[in-house]
């Protein structure tokens, strides 16, 4: 009798997501590594071409295009960087890139049309992803799984600290900017006070391999991980959970309110947002192309996201 309700309720969930289209597709005319939203109706977008793009989804135009310098590969030919990570705070830009020598990393801040640099490959900081925590200080994540805190006017690191032994996979920051959660190949996410360092919980139990991504609202973390499982964790109440997707989950984010989660659950690269409270399939968002690298929620029924390839696309939920 309990698998005749159980097969009832997953049939009922299926049939009742609803499937959607894009409202709008941007094209960028590069692969876009990495994206955030900026004031207004603004998105900005880190490309594989060396640039940082901004997009307004009301205009429906690039309102800027940042070149970032050219770089060396390994052969010595002269390339285009990769833009990685990208983050936004009152009208201050924060782009990490590849610098081309030695698997370092290139960090710079743009603001009002100026770009000035944080870090360059002469500090031969193998940084994977920066983020602010507020005007002065921005908290970066090297490739080890070294956490560290670094003041932009005393040009100095507050701290650093070893997570663990595993290879650092993603960095989210709550829009508070007081916690963050960072993921790891191990399948942990380790939850800190980005300000203090402080570790205020480890997850574990939900993934059991990389962990791709991780998003972080409220006491939320919801994962997206190498073995197929779409996780969240209650930070208080310790529950914890998670779907068997039938894929690789790359991409996972939260809703302002934690209450649904998109997850790239299929080898089709569509979105599935789920009910965290039931589990069930809310909606299925079409139309991306490629794997996918980013998800973001602009609000409760306003989705973007964007893959390896040149488009970006946003749903309405409602």
């Amino acid at each position: 009798m309990k698998k005749v309700i159980l097969l009832l309720s997953i049939s009922f969930t299926i049939i009742f997501a609803r499937v959607l289209e894009p409202s709008l597709v941007i094209d960028a005319n590069e692969s876009v590594k990495d994206m955030i939203l900026g004031s207004n109706s603004t998105i900005i977008m880190g490309t594989d071409g060396g640039k940082l793009k901004v997009f307004d989804y009301e205009k429906k135009e690039f309102t800027k295009v940042i070149q970032l310098p050219k770089i060396k590969d390994f052969m010595g030919d002269i390339i285009d960087t990769r833009v990685s990570s990208v983050d936004y705070y009152h009208g201050k830009i924060l782009m990490l890139s590849d610098s081309g020598v030695g698997g370092y990393s290139d960090v710079r801040v743009h603001e009002n049309n100026k770009t000035v640099d944080i870090f360059t490959e002469n500090d031969k900081l193998p940084l994977v992803e920066a983020k602010f925590i507020d005007d002065n200080n921005i908290l970066v994540a090297f490739l080890s799984n070294v956490v560290a805190l670094y003041n932009l006017k005393s040009k100095k690191f507050l701290y650093k600290q070893q997570l663990n032994q595993s290879k650092f996979s993603d960095l989210a920051i709550n829009p508070q900017r007081d916690l963050a959660a960072l993921s790891s190949e191990s399948g942990e996410v380790v939850v800190i006070e980005p300000k203090s360092g402080k570790i205020v919980k480890r997850l574990n139990g939900v993934n059991l391999d990389n962990v791709y991504k991780v998003d972080i609202k409220k006491d939320i973390v919801v994962t997206a991980g190498q073995d197929r499982r779409a996780g969240w964790y209650n930070i208080k109440s310790g529950k914890k959970d998670y779907i068997q997707a039938s894929f690789l989950v790359y991409a996972a984010a939260l809703n302002p309110e934690a209450t649904h989660a998109a997850f790239a659950l299929d080898e089709n690269n569509n979105i599935t947002i789920i009910d965290l409270n039931t589990k069930s399939k809310r909606y299925i968002l079409k139309g991306q192309k490629s794997t996918l690298n980013t998800i973001i929620f602009k609000d409760n029924n306003t989705v973007f996201a964007a893959s390896d390839d040149n488009f970006v696309n946003m749903w309405k939920l409602k």
